[in-house]
């Protein structure tokens, strides 16, 4: 389980989600793929949702309760982040002269992230990579990332997003 921002491809359900609506979607081994959608954002939903909250407090303190407590029904192990796996795309300013393409790369290759895809551009003495990466665990994102931040040619790591859903 896992909250964070993440890129999705047009044909994923939550990129249909619009406007003062939410979504939260669901994927586990005996239920599939569930996206649970509704209103929100905004005024209204969001004074319900509270008046709901409070409405649950005066309740819980009248019965002498705290509400409801953590439930033990699924007790399962969470993975530690650093083992999940997730494909990236991180941008990243750099120095624009020769050799900087490859050392970046072999960064990326010395902690195990295989790219998927490079795109560079220049600006002036300054470009932008923005590197794709195949499906890596998120402890060697990590190390890749401090290991670019030492690179004296890096300037800035500018963004880095997780790569969600199947590929267009």
């Amino acid at each position: 389980m896992r909250v964070h921002p993440a890129m999705i491809p047009r044909s994923h359900p939550l990129a249909s989600v619009r406007e003062a609506y939410n979504a939260v979607f669901v994927e586990s081994e005996a239920a599939g793929q569930l996206m649970f959608y509704g209103p929100g954002a905004g005024g209204a939903p969001t004074a319900s949702a509270v008046l709901g909250d409070l409405v649950t407090v005066a309740r819980n303190q009248r019965a002498s309760t705290r509400g409801m407590v953590e439930s033990a029904y699924a007790d399962r192990a969470v993975l530690p982040m650093g083992e999940t796996v997730t494909r990236y795309h991180v941008a990243i300013d750099v120095d624009d002269r020769t050799g900087v393409l490859a050392a970046v790369a072999a960064a990326f290759a010395e902690h195990d992230v295989s790219l998927r895809t490079v795109r560079q551009e220049g600006r002036g003495d300054d470009a932008q990579l923005v590197v794709v990466s195949h499906e890596a665990t998120d402890a060697a994102l990590a190390a890749t990332v401090a290991h670019l931040q030492g690179m004296e040619m890096v300037r800035e790591i500018s963004s880095v997003m997780r790569v969600e859903g199947e590929s267009e």
